[in-house]
């Protein structure tokens, strides 16, 4: 397996904050309503004792990649729910590390959980997961003439700066009115 040039665990955190800032129990973004929160820690903890967290997220993942596919799709772009190929399949194998290690993530399951705030960079800077440069990079992204993307500029490259702005990109969305942000790939 080679090593990732994205910091993988980064990109997980990334993901479950977005995904829950977007279920219909907030921004209203996808079909899932508090399967990050406490419904769906009650409805999964039984039959996952150990990665319930981890079942919740996937889940919503799936439904947000969905989503998102409906909204924009165009081939040669990247989103937050589909990287390059080889990012994925580095993700998809690291994801058996984070089951055996599962209670070392409980804290931020939990924090992510009791998320309440209507600010998406808020949160994100809140945890930690962007900084102020990225901020100032938000400012400058803007949504499109039909309200539905969020292009990043230039091409999308494998670093932890563009996994950032692929997820704060979703804070140029409304309730309800979902941005999906992007990036061209190189290949394009």
């Amino acid at each position: 397996m080679s090593i990732p040039v994205i910091d993988l665990d980064l990109l997980l955190r990334l993901r479950v904050v977005v995904a829950r800032f977007g279920e219909m129990d907030n921004a209203k973004w996808w079909n899932t309503k508090g399967q990050l929160g406490r419904f769906g820690v009650a409805a999964l903890r039984r039959g996952f004792p150990r990665t319930h967290r981890f079942a919740q997220a996937r889940s919503v993942f799936t439904v947000a990649a969905h989503r998102c596919d409906e909204v924009f799709n165009p081939p040669g772009c990247v989103t937050l729910w589909r990287l390059p190929e080889a990012i994925e399949e580095e993700f998809d194998a690291r994801w058996e590390h984070w089951l055996d290690n599962a209670s070392d993530w409980a804290s931020f399951f939990e924090q992510v959980e009791q998320m309440n705030d209507t600010d998406l960079a808020r949160v994100l800077h809140e945890l930690r997961l962007v900084d102020d440069q990225d901020l100032d990079r938000l400012a400058r992204l803007r949504r499109s003439a039909e309200g539905r993307t969020v292009a990043l500029p230039g091409l999308f490259s494998d670093s932890d700066e563009n996994i950032r702005l692929l997820a704060l990109g979703f804070a140029r969305g409304e309730p309800g009115a979902l941005a999906v942000p992007y990036a061209r790939r190189a290949e394009a």
